[in-house]
């Protein structure tokens, strides 16, 4: 299951109530909302992971200054991790 829909229907991109976001799979925690922050793509956007070993990473080769990203318990796909570019310069966009 994907963590969210491109055409549409991500309940979770202007959802801003305080939690904690966990993958859809295994329920690892993944993201405070303390970390969300509004973002012009059609996916939730996080500064930082709850837990060092929240998520795992590798380089994309096709993707330069982009990481995928997938849930560092179970290896759910999550998505990328866009390095700086989040709200404050050196950021990184997961």
């Amino acid at each position: 299951m994907s963590f969210c829909s491109f055409f549409g229907g991500e309940v979770f991109q202007n959802h801003f109530e305080p939690g904690v976001y966990v993958c859809a799979k295994c329920g690892y925690e993944l993201f405070s909302s303390h970390s969300k922050y509004a973002h012009s793509s059609p996916w939730p956007a996080f500064t930082e992971t709850i837990h060092a070993d929240s998520v795992a990473k590798r380089p994309e080769h096709n993707r330069p200054g982009a990481l995928k990203v997938s849930c560092g318990r179970c290896g759910n796909g999550l998505g990328h991790e866009f390095l700086n570019d989040g709200p404050k310069r050196g950021q990184s966009r997961f």
